[in-house]
């Protein structure tokens, strides 16, 4: 083998490495020009927008055992007793809102008093000036007729000091009666709706005991109803009692400056009827 075939071997895989390596060279130029472009695409696109935050809902679970379980699923001894304290509330607030009114009623006729009765020229005629139904003109018109009727009737055997000063005194008695009616409802109901709302109460445990008594156990569910039940039924009767007690001790004070103001006045006309000539 001469020298020549030696050589032509390995200068023919050369060449064919030669040429194989300058083909592949383009291929990544090719790529790296076209990766630019590729990143630069997404970043030409717009930005996608935030998404809404997802809004917290307040879930409302009903109470199972509030006033309207007890109403729907209560018997009708704690029934009758709710009602028992609706109507115990409903006549105190009457009462109240009744006597405020009345008063207001009394310490306005007060002041038409100082302002028109004593400057008639008698009697009679202030009595007049007054208002149909106004306590001061009972009082004044019993007075006037105590005096204008005494002679000629069985009363004339009591003297005249006497029989006005017995007239005047009933009157303004029974305008101290008419002002205190209505006192002695609040004055029950006052005393009476915490124990009301105790026999609900003791009823509502007795229903928890006989829950427990069934079911074997003493569990939260089984109790729950009953026991609170019987708290209900005493905040109930706490919330009737309160205000009657205190709507009486306010209408007993407010009662006691207007029959100060009706005792003044009963005692001015019994001594102008008095003091008058015949």
């Amino acid at each position: 083998m001469s020298l020549m075939q030696i050589l032509r071997a390995p200068l023919a895989a050369a060449l064919l490495a030669v040429a194989g390596l300058a083909a592949t060279l383009p291929a990544p130029a090719a790529a790296q020009a076209s990766a630019p472009a590729e990143t630069a695409a997404p970043a030409a696109a717009p930005a996608p927008a935030a998404a809404p935050a997802a809004t917290v809902t307040k879930e409302e679970v009903a109470n199972p055992y509030g006033l309207d379980a007890l109403w729907s699923q209560g018997d009708f001894v704690a029934r009758g007793t709710l009602i028992i304290m609706i109507i115990m509330s409903m006549a105190s607030w009457y009462v109240i809102f009744t006597k405020l009114f009345e008063q207001r009623k009394l310490l306005k006729s007060a002041d038409e008093v100082t302002d028109s009765f004593w400057k008639a020229p008698s009697m009679k005629q202030a009595s007049s000036t007054l208002k149909d139904g106004s306590a001061f003109r009972y009082i004044a018109e019993a007075g006037v007729k105590a005096d204008e009727h005494h002679e000629g009737t069985l009363v004339e055997q009591i003297d005249r000091h006497t029989w006005i000063t017995m007239s005047v005194d009933r009157a303004v008695g029974n305008v101290q009666s008419r002002s205190q009616d209505g006192l002695a409802v609040l004055a029950t109901v006052g005393s009476t709706a915490p124990f009301v709302g105790l026999f609900g109460t003791v009823w509502g445990i007795y229903h928890a005991l006989t829950a427990i008594g069934i079911a074997g156990q003493a569990s939260i569910d089984k109790v729950a109803g009953p026991v609170g039940e019987s708290l209900i039924m005493t905040a109930f009767g706490l919330a009737v009692a309160v205000p009657a007690v205190m709507g009486y001790n306010w209408l007993i004070r407010r009662n006691k400056s207007v029959m100060e103001k009706i005792r003044a006045f009963s005692g001015d006309v019994h001594n102008v009827l008095l003091s008058a000539t015949r």
